[in-house]
């Protein structure tokens, strides 16, 4: 890896999605019946409409009536929405077609691509890179999701869990995302990086900041966030020099990232974009999908009763919960040659955006998929996890943390109860929520 980083400079056009000031230039009424917006005038990824939980209203106009849905202006540029969940699957499965390559603004791990990415100044992972590149780097760190690998780790994420629900308050009020979610999986992540459990908590921090750039309520600039990031860099540039001085690699993924062939000479910004995409892809997906099954059967009881009653029913469960939050709320590409999509033209270079979190709501393809049902003929048919070549890498490892936390969970409490209003992530490319207040009660 090069020893140092770019020199500082201004990166807010890295982020342009982001940028508080730029949307600023789109307001958008969250307010509105989206059944009463003309169609060329609606933008469903402004960030605005997921905070506000509003987002699905739109989606569920759009697949009815536009599946394929074209937004000339927008704080992202023009961009097509792909609401319908086969089409998501076309698009999803052809990546000769439909590319994933950043300096294309194919996808943005903060959200939708952007317009004018810049070569110079740029965060490119694997998940950004078409073949080769990205099936040679994604091979360096798949050993770590081996089935193998995880029959091992789940004795400890068991430990984890029964630790940090017997220390939950009982009888009274807590947030359930931070006491939770966002430690089981702060300490999985400490685990697979290999570093010391007292640093877990910068992991959620810059996982935290990645998606919160645009935020005013955590950053007054993009760039103020970014160099936050950059200390990300400063922090695991240590780890890599301790990996390369191991006489025998080690099995975390830091020491696959120094030992293997096409990982070992990345430059800084690579190497932060690569440690970013694991550390939001092992943390934001599966804290959202903890916290996501807790409101899901607050909202559907009859369903919590039903798993008290069956708690065989976990195992369906976990992929229901993760169709229902869709923590993922979408990817984008770019077309790489003239198509049709749904009866629509798209053009070579057109940003075609695969809306996982609208094809998991696609009645035609689910049936019942507007209503939370545990207990479902076939589970596993979403979207979530992604088709394709970049189908995602650690899927088995975040059913097996929300299967081992309900499992334990069901142990102990007869009730969680949802006590306040939760607070969504500002974001429309990770499905979050930062708050949901409850209180737990013992069996």
């Amino acid at each position: 890896m090069a020893e140092n980083p770019p020199e500082p400079v201004n990166r807010t056009d890295m982020f342009k999605q982001a940028n508080t000031e730029l949307l600023a230039q789109w307001p958008i009424d969250v307010t509105r019946n989206p059944r009463e917006i003309p169609l060329d005038e609606m933008n469903p990824g402004h960030p605005d409409l997921f905070e506000a939980n509003v987002a699905l209203d739109y989606f569920a106009r759009l697949r009815e009536e536009d599946p394929v849905h074209y937004c000339k202006e927008s704080q992202f540029g023009p961009y097509w929405s792909v609401t319908k969940y086969d089409d998501i699957m076309h698009v999803d499965s052809n990546h000769k077609i439909f590319s994933s390559d950043s300096r294309l603004g194919g996808i943005s791990l903060g959200g939708i691509a952007e317009p004018d990415p810049d070569p110079n100044f740029s965060l490119p992972m694997f998940i950004q890179e078409d073949p080769p590149k990205h099936d040679q780097q994604r091979m360096v760190v798949a050993p770590m999701f081996t089935q193998r690998y995880l029959v091992q780790m789940e004795e400890l994420i068991r430990e984890r869990a029964c630790t940090i629900l017997d220390g939950l308050p009982r009888n009274e009020e807590f947030n359930w995302v931070r006491e939770v979610s966002v430690e089981l999986t702060g300490q999985m992540l400490a685990t697979l990086f290999g570093i010391p459990q007292e640093d877990r908590h910068k992991l959620i921090y810059w996982s935290d900041t990645v998606q919160n750039l645009g935020n005013p309520e955590f950053f007054a600039t993009i760039e103020e966030g970014f160099q936050e990031l950059w200390k990300c860099w400063a922090y695991f540039d240590g780890v890599w020099k301790e990996r390369q001085k191991e006489k025998e690699p080690g099995s975390d993924l830091i020491s696959m990232l120094v030992h293997g062939e096409s990982t070992r000479d990345m430059p800084p910004n690579e190497y932060l974009g690569n440690i970013l995409l694991l550390i939001v892809g092992g943390n934001d997906t599966t804290r959202n999908s903890i916290t996501g099954g807790v409101l899901a059967l607050s909202d559907y009881p009859d369903e919590f009763a039903k798993l008290r009653q069956h708690p065989e029913l976990i195992v369906s469960m976990v992929p229901e919960i993760i169709r229902w939050q869709a923590p993922v709320a979408h990817m984008s590409r770019t077309a790489l040659e003239d198509t049709e999509l749904g009866g629509k033209q798209i053009k070579e270079g057109d940003k075609v955006v695969m809306w996982y979190v609208s094809g998991n709501r696609d009645e035609e393809a689910i049936d019942n998929a507007n209503r939370f049902i545990i207990d479902r003929v076939n589970p596993r048919k979403h979207l979530s996890f992604g088709f394709g070549i970049h189908r995602c890498l650690g899927s088995r490892l975040g059913e097996m943390q929300l299967r081992v936390i309900w499992e334990e969970i069901l142990k102990r409490f007869s009730k969680i109860e949802v006590v306040g209003e939760p607070k969504y992530l500002l974001s429309s490319f990770i499905r979050g929520i930062r708050e949901l207040p409850v209180r737990v009660t013992d069996r």
